[in-house]
């Protein structure tokens, strides 16, 4: 799972705004191809890592796999059945901020073919709708 190996803060504050569309990360720069964020949401450690294993299986040997977003912000959860109050709860998981345009994954060496149907079995893995984009 993927997590950073340390941070200044360990509870950072949850509520920025994911308004306006990506400035950085929105180009296909390493692969040939890559999936391209549509909409605005938090996508889980969890569902990067589930998306990269298809990717992954799918692919194989045939080309090579980049990913682009990072979970860097930890959300906090207080334990099931617990009061109000008592300050912040503790970090329970990590998330990435994605903004419409962020590139999520890049492939290279695969086909066109190969790749829109690893790329399509990815995007039924996260929770926005995504699209495939190619080099310019």
């Amino acid at each position: 799972m993927l997590m950073p190996k340390r941070v200044k803060y360990r509870k950072p504050h949850s509520a920025p705004r994911i308004k306006g569309n990506a400035t950085r990360g929105a180009t296909v720069v390493f692969g040939e191809y890559g999936l391209k964020a549509l909409e605005p949401k938090w996508i889980t450690a969890r569902q990067i890592e589930s998306a990269r294993i298809t990717l992954s299986r799918f692919i194989k040997k045939k080309g090579k796999l980049w990913i682009r977003v990072f979970p860097d912000k930890a959300i906090t959860k207080h334990p099931a059945e617990t009061r109000m109050g008592k300050g912040k709860g503790a970090p329970d998981h990590w998330v990435a901020v994605v903004k419409p345009g962020t590139i999520l994954f890049e492939l290279e060496g695969a086909t066109l073919e190969d790749t829109q149907r690893a790329m399509r079995l990815a995007s039924d893995k996260l929770p926005i709708k995504t699209k495939l984009v190619a080099r310019r």
